[in-house]
């Protein structure tokens, strides 16, 4: 199974069978087998065939639509919901259970934190010369960590200054790790300033993504989170799950401009926005594809983790709520 990124300008999709056309300028370019496609990708001006979203959704290919040279999020289509309805009947009636959203915040952001250790610590390793800004980040991270454990019964919105504090200190260590000519002093966005920021928001839009597909396949509601709380036109659960996996991103995407696949020259600026060019996006998708494989695997077994605690509490509300009906 692959993935299938379209960001090329005036090209057509025509639905042509079991498969997909590519057409340019009116021009038959090639075919690709549906039963092949993991996921779809599509950026820029193109054109669709009535038929290809329906294919795409038979099939079960979530497809999601990326917004010019922005690359920002516009729109996501999955494939057929899940048919299990007390999975979502449990899950609204935990994100209304205020101690089961605090047990769940106080576990996402101790993963979270762990996991921005571990970059910070082997970054370490290989930096002896960011060894100092390395070094107080984790220190700082080490402390917010320990108040978060001893701190057992911590409420959401305890947990979130403490998750505000260990972001402020790994950006700090982070920003070590980037070359000063990137311009990157911490986490900005709407628009993106710098190209380590476009890159990130980039990478978390595909995360999200993921995490989105993941949670449809499982039956949750993407929409309904327990520390994101619900918001209009937020997949909250998503926000949720990607979370922990911020930090192996944020990693990746060091090695990305280490190793020179995302250079200076891959980038613009355009009202105060920087853009990731057309050269540079391809060489992030190529290279998110191998990135990809663990976050996608842990987002399934995170979900189906979650999908069996839910369903048997939905199960024993479906119970209570057939035998509730008035006798006829």
């Amino acid at each position: 199974m692959t993935t299938l990124v379209v960001d090329r300008n005036n090209l057509e999709l025509r639905s042509d069978g079991a498969a997909l056309a590519v057409y340019k300028d009116g021009e038959r370019r090639g075919t690709v087998p549906v039963r092949l496609l993991d996921r779809v990708v599509l950026q820029g001006t193109i054109r669709l065939d009535s038929g290809v979203l329906t294919r795409l959704a038979e099939a079960g290919v979530p497809t999601v639509l990326l917004g010019g040279r922005s690359s920002r999020r516009v729109a996501t289509m999955l494939g057929p919901a899940h048919r299990d309805a007390s999975v979502r009947l449990a899950q609204f009636r935990c994100a209304l259970d205020a101690p089961w959203c605090d047990r769940w915040a106080r576990r996402i952001v101790a993963a979270k934190a762990r996991a921005q250790l571990r970059l910070l610590h082997a970054a370490s390793a290989e930096r002896p010369d960011r060894r100092k800004p390395l070094f107080d980040a984790t220190g700082s991270i080490d402390a917010m960590l320990s108040s978060l454990a001893e701190e057992a019964g911590a409420v959401s919105s305890t947990v979130r200054g403490i998750e505000g504090a260990c972001a402020a200190a790994y950006f700090h260590g982070l920003g070590a790790l980037f070359a000063e000519s990137l311009g990157f002093s911490g986490r900005n966005r709407r628009p993106p300033k710098d190209p380590v920021n476009a890159v990130l928001s980039l990478a978390y839009t595909m995360l999200h993504f993921d995490a989105v597909r993941a949670a449809h396949i499982a039956g949750l509601d993407p929409m309904v989170g327990f520390y994101h709380r619900p918001a209009h036109g937020r997949e909250s659960l998503a926000c949720d799950l990607i979370e922990p996996l911020r930090p192996r991103a944020d990693g990746w995407i060091c090695t990305l401009f280490r190793d020179r696949t995302l250079r200076a020259e891959h980038f613009s600026v355009d009202k105060g926005a920087c853009l990731l060019g057309k050269a540079g996006r391809e060489g992030f998708h190529a290279a998110y594809e191998g990135f990809a494989a663990l976050p996608r695997r842990w987002l399934r077994r995170q979900c189906a983790s979650l999908t069996r605690t839910l369903r048997a509490q939905g199960e024993d509300l479906m119970e209570a709520l057939e035998t509730s009906w008035p006798e006829e």
